[in-house]
């Protein structure tokens, strides 16, 4: 099952739920466009390079398509078909005015050079710079991207069509980015989760974490679980698993990563296998890498009786299907990682009016937002006992049908 397969397996679930027509589950199941573009580029060594990029815009009912670009050598058409469709039930479960949309390049980052890299971002930005607007399509960064690329992006639009802070997000604060942007998403599974907890009358901090991925996402919700009093007892990079049944150092390995340098140089004494964090015996796992990670190969070894999300579509349906039945509770992507789009959308609201937010605005507002959208979904879950998954696309899906029925498209 490809990607984008599996993104309609879980959108045709809420269709069943909502007993959807044919033609709405038709419309819904493919994106509104869709746009490959080359990307050449003069090397360093004075060769040109022709790499390949992509948008997709899967829907624009409730607003201004959203979603972020990556950087990957991974990326292909139908990973960003099946992420823009995320991002449509993400903005809509959140209830933030936005579409869905996603976009990448498929290139290594590690391999170039940062001047190539820039090359990259402009010209890219430049080649579907046709699709996009402050009101049209917001891209922000992704995997493999950062506010750097992002600021690249902006100056490149702006060199076209004038200075245009809001058609990126994720930007440098000092050229219009939002604080609290960076943490968001990280700090967005902390709230989740926490409040999951509440809502269980059960303790958070006496449960030990597992985290897959290191990077922004993984990074900081290690911080903010660290801080609460949880034990993060593992967390892995592309490199290597880092394991201390006791509880990691966060603050150490954060120091440790901050030159680009491995978890798997780090001073811990136990170093494990970078797949091995996901069968590791604790409470919580997080995977907050890539997509697929949790599969036929490797559900069974789960240990974990809580999954969150971090990553966007890291358990395949097969393996959602199976852990469900086993009684793991799954905490979904576009509920578990949505703070990002949340501050995007706070920051892009700050560029329109030229007001910024400080930080503890920022914060607190993302919590209500997210709270609010876990409550919906908590709701949904007990009146039509479903999962929390099937719960939080019933809610999004509905949504964007609502904007659908009212605008006259169906």
């Amino acid at each position: 099952m490809s990607f984008a397969e599996s993104s309609n397996y879980f959108f045709k679930q809420a269709a069943k739920l909502l007993e959807l027509s044919e033609d709405t589950i038709t419309l819904l199941s493919q994106p509104y466009r869709e746009l490959h573009v080359q990307v050449p580029i003069k090397m360093q060594n004075n060769k040109t390079k022709v790499f390949q990029g992509y948008r997709v815009q899967h829907s624009g009912a409730r607003g201004p398509y959203k979603g972020g670009i990556r950087f990957h050598p991974e990326v292909d058409l139908d990973e960003v078909r099946a992420l823009a469709q995320l991002m449509t039930w993400k903005t809509a479960l959140v209830n933030v005015p936005f579409g869905g949309a996603k976009g990448g390049v498929s290139i290594d980052p590690s391999t170039l050079s940062e001047s190539e890299l820039e090359d990259i971002a402009r010209t890219y930005f430049q080649n579907i710079s046709h699709i996009l607007g402050v009101k049209r399509d917001v891209p922000a960064p992704d995997m493999g991207t950062n506010e750097q690329t992002m600021a690249w992006m902006m100056d490149s639009y702006g060199a076209k069509f004038g200075h245009s802070p809001g058609i990126v997000t994720g930007k440098p604060i000092a050229l219009g980015g939002s604080e609290g942007r960076t943490a968001a998403t990280g700090y967005g599974v902390v709230i989740v989760l926490k409040h999951y907890f509440q809502h269980m009358a059960q303790d958070l901090t006496k449960q030990s974490v597992a985290i897959q991925g290191f990077g922004n996402v993984g990074m900081y919700a290690a911080k903010y679980l660290s801080e609460l009093g949880c034990k993060v007892v593992a967390v892995s990079d592309v490199s290597a698993t880092v394991y201390n049944e006791n509880g990691l150092d966060i603050k150490s390995l954060e120091n440790h990563i901050a030159d680009g340098s491995l978890l798997k140089d780090c001073s811990e004494k136990n170093i494990l296998d970078r797949d091995a964090v996901l069968s590791l015996n604790c409470d919580i796992l997080i995977p907050a890498a890539i997509g697929g990670v949790i599969n036929s190969s490797n559900w069974e070894n789960i240990q974990a009786s809580l999954i969150v999300e971090a990553a966007n579509a890291p358990i395949t349906p097969f393996a959602d299907y199976h852990l469900q039945n086993r009684g793991t509770v799954i905490l979904p992507d576009i509920l578990a990682n949505a703070g990002g789009v949340i501050v995007s959308y706070f920051e892009w609201t700050q560029n329109i009016q030229q007001h910024w937010w400080s930080l503890e605005r920022v914060n607190q507002e993302l919590e209500k937002m997210l709270n609010d959208a876990a409550n919906d979904c908590f709701v949904i879950q007990k009146d039509k006992n479903v999962s929390l998954r099937e719960a939080a696309y019933f809610i999004g899906v509905q949504r964007v049908i609502e904007a659908l029925e009212l605008r006259g498209f169906i």
